[in-house]
């Protein structure tokens, strides 16, 4: 895997000015009840070039499938629940044209204008998966949450003790060429799909870049894992067992796969 970039927060800092080659790029936005937040993202997202938004509704019970319908998004309806699973839905209803996929909350946290320096790599053919880091780069004051902070610090150095990579958050502001994607293998329908993928890409050997995003702070709306401390500590339970599980299994898919 090729290491983070040294000049990462260089490229994140000039992302205005990052200018990208024609690719089909589809943006996948899970939401649940953000429709204070939902119209400014999607047209943010949308005044960066990408060819489509697809924001997945996972039962808001406010005006969030109005709002984003009327502000450009492609509308998705995953009645279940599980933030895995309205990612794979988004996936699942993209163009099949699509060449990158990228994926980001719906809440205004994660900052639209660094789309292009998530993209521009990949269409480079520098890497296949770029992941935006919300502790590196300029973050707001509360923006992220102490539980935030903490399970992106042990998840990065799991897996840096494990894979030899150097993943320093949870970001879900990330993207990833479509075809690497479909050889993940991805299977977690929870908040567990993160970092899920984070260990599939390192375990796969992928070129991967992570550069500097920061974060601001949501824009409306109670975060569904950081919002409270019970939620913060089924997510960090969630992130823990997921780890767990999912080393064991690429273990054994890797001793399977050299005894061929």
């Amino acid at each position: 895997m090729e290491p983070v970039s040294s000049d990462a927060t260089s490229a994140a800092e000039g992302a205005l000015t990052v200018r990208r080659a024609p690719a089909v790029v589809s943006v996948v936005i899970p939401c649940l009840d953000e429709e204070d937040a939902i119209v400014s993202v999607v047209k943010a997202v949308l005044a960066e070039g990408v060819d489509e938004v697809i924001v997945v509704d996972g039962g808001s019970k406010d005006r969030t499938c109005e709002r984003a319908n009327a502000a450009g998004a492609r509308v998705v309806i995953e009645p279940r629940r599980g933030y895995g699973l309205a990612i794979q839905t988004g996936i699942a209803a993209a163009r099949v044209d699509a060449e990158i996929l990228l994926f980001l909350d719906g809440d205004g946290s994660d900052r639209p204008e660094f789309i292009p320096a998530l993209i521009a790599p990949i269409v480079a053919g520098r890497a296949v998966f770029v992941h935006g880091s919300r502790v590196r780069g300029e973050r707001e004051p509360g923006s992220l949450s102490v539980q935030q902070l903490v399970a992106g610090h042990l998840s990065g150095l799991l897996l840096r003790l494990i894979y030899g990579t150097r993943f320093t958050d949870m970001s879900p502001f990330r993207a990833i060429r479509r075809d690497a994607f479909e050889r993940l293998g991805m299977r977690e329908t929870t908040y567990g799909w993160n970092l899920e993928m984070l260990m599939r890409v390192a375990a796969g050997g992928l070129p991967t870049l992570e550069i500097a995003v920061g974060q601001r702070r949501r824009a409306a709306g109670v975060s569904k894992v950081s919002g409270n401390l019970a939620a913060g500590l089924k997510a960090a339970w969630t992130i823990a067992t997921t780890f767990a599980k999912l080393a064991l299994s690429l273990r054994r898919e890797q001793h399977s796969r050299a005894r061929i």
